[in-house]
């Protein structure tokens, strides 16, 4: 048995394999990669268990092959493995929003490496069958080092394939996670009473006033999704376009101007935003693309939207971001392989110095990290009461992936691992008198 805080007392000390004849059972094994201290209660398929039985969140460990993947899936992958092929079983939350189990393995459970005599008698319990690579479940994605191999990072081709993988789950799947706005991107919320919704409609609100739209100027949104800024600017007498390399959010977006008779002022394209070839826009947005374009491919990037903005014209980002700007981009574990090919991340500073290296004027730039773990909290919410619905439209792996990754996303942005910052510039050209010298929108 094991306790949480502290070390050890006597009756609760450390597995010693020399008392067990050499063999240390599952259990004893992650006590003393835990230190002695599991802040859960852990049960295996050996019949052992470790941690409190009292403790409200526990994982049980159900087959073999769920022991392969934790010992060769190296962190949150080999987690994610055994817990998407239904190898490790979670108890104490729903699988839509496992955020309290997250959280307590986050704030209490630290694992360390043991002596060299301990690791070798752990390798010898487990056994070297388990040391073995054994094939991933279906739909994750393949390593880093072989997408390299089959195609240039960020070319159109390898772009539009990650976008596919993770934007073409399904339409219906996304109304059950994103509510009525079908809005995947952070939410601004007016104040701590604010559903879903109403905040997702801030946000728009919030991106339009920045840019200083006024009817019949000409708004180009990038990375569009399923058009709902495109949308929110027809609807105010903008002509909006909006470029997505969805073909799902593409149709579903089509269909939604159609419905709402839109389609004299907006348009949503399916393709790359490289591919727009219409220039002199009043405005452009880019609410969640970035993430997606690649470090490197910044200063491309900011020198094409320049590129597509008339003189005084005005360019928000919207982004995901690290809050520092030393670490390497790329993704790793499983972020990289289930939910994320090919997504990067960086801090503020890097945004801008690219922006302004481009050309670009950075004007303001906030950071509303703390309004994205509140939407990732409303999508998990939505996730669970619409549990059964979406197990029966992507299937039960898929229906997990997005609850372990939207909790676990929620508790990065609560614990400020990761940022959303908003970056509004403009592109040299007109008149100091042309904007106003104060933010002219409300917050």
């Amino acid at each position: 048995m094991t306790t949480t805080k502290g070390r050890a007392s006597e009756s609760q000390r450390m597995p010693d394999p020399a008392e067990s004849g050499g063999k240390l059972s599952l259990a004893a094994v992650l006590e003393i990669l835990a230190g002695g201290r599991l802040p859960l209660h852990f049960t295996a398929y050996d019949g052992s268990s470790a941690g409190p039985p009292d403790a409200p969140f526990g994982l049980n460990l159900k087959t073999p092959r769920g022991t392969s993947y934790l010992a060769t899936g190296g962190g949150d992958l080999g987690l994610a493995r055994a817990y998407i092929a239904g190898d490790l079983e979670i108890r104490g939350v729903h699988p839509g929003d496992p955020y309290e189990l997250l959280k307590t393995l986050a704030d209490s459970l630290v694992f360390t490496r043991p002596p060299a005599r301990t690791m070798l008698e752990i390798v010898r319990s487990i056994g070297i069958e388990h040391l073995r690579p054994i094939a991933p479940p279906p739909g994750e994605a393949p390593p880093r080092w072989r997408r390299v191999a089959e195609g240039m990072r960020h070319s159109k081709a390898r772009d539009a394939e990650a976008i596919h993988h993770h934007y073409d789950v399904s339409n219906s799947f996304y109304e059950l996670v994103l509510g009525p706005s079908m809005t995947y991107t952070c939410a601004c919320y007016p104040d701590d009473a604010a559903g879903l919704d109403a905040a997702q409609e801030n946000k728009y609100r919030l991106v339009f006033e920045k840019l200083r739209l006024q009817p019949g100027d000409r708004l180009l949104d990038v990375g569009c999704g399923w058009g709902g800024m495109v949308r929110y600017a027809a609807r105010r007498g903008i002509r909006a376009t909006g470029v997505t390399l969805s073909r799902e959010q593409t149709a579903w977006a089509q269909r939604a101007i159609a419905e709402e008779g839109l389609g004299d002022l907006a348009e949503v394209r399916y393709g790359d935003y490289r591919d727009i070839v219409e220039g002199r826009f009043d405005a452009v947005s880019s609410i969640g693309l970035l993430e997606h374009i690649g470090v490197r491919n910044y200063p491309a990037y900011f020198e094409f939207l320049q590129s597509r903005l008339r003189p005084g014209g005005l360019l928000l980002n919207h982004c995901i971001t690290r809050p520092e700007n030393r670490t390497a981009p790329a993704a790793r574990g499983f972020i990289d392989r289930y939910v994320f090919p090919d997504g990067e991340l960086t801090g503020s500073g890097r945004i801008i110095t690219d922006a302004q290296d481009a050309g670009l004027e950075v004007l303001h730039e906030e950071n509303l990290r703390r309004h994205y773990a509140l939407t990732l909290r409303d999508w998990c919410a939505n996730l669970v009461e619409h549990w059964d619905e979406a197990v029966a439209e992507v299937g039960l792996p898929t229906a997990k992936v997005w609850g372990l990754y939207m909790a676990g996303s929620r508790l990065g942005f609560e614990n400020n691992g990761i940022q959303l910052h908003q970056v509004l510039m403009v592109k040299p050209g007109a008149p100091d008198d042309a904007l106003p010298m104060r933010p002219w929108w409300t917050p």
